[in-house]
């Protein structure tokens, strides 16, 4: 299934990169790069990430890659990412 990238996500993408550039280069491109091939794993299984906690629905889940969590929607013909975030970042609660 093919996997797109919000420009959410990609900004949050950008923005790690900018932030762990500013100690180690050589390592902030081994994580990005990281984060990036999950997409791979996403699109062959996408079942295969949990459920997020914060919203319990069975079409957001999420990976965990070092520190960070790939938030993804799984949809019909697709599947999006839908930000990267810190493990110790909050994200809103559905209601």
């Amino acid at each position: 299934m093919n996997v797109y990238w919000t420009d959410t996500s990609l900004h949050h993408l950008d923005a790690i990169y900018r932030y762990l550039a500013q100690d180690s280069p050589a390592y902030t491109k081994r994580m990005v790069d990281r984060l990036t091939r999950r997409s791979q794993q996403i699109g062959e299984f996408p079942l295969s990430g949990r459920m997020v906690p914060e919203y319990e629905m069975t079409q957001i889940r999420e990976v965990i890659e070092g520190s960070y969590r790939i938030i993804y929607y799984i949809k019909s013909d697709q599947i999006d990412v839908l930000g990267v975030i810190h493990g110790a970042q909050d994200i809103p609660r559905s209601e």
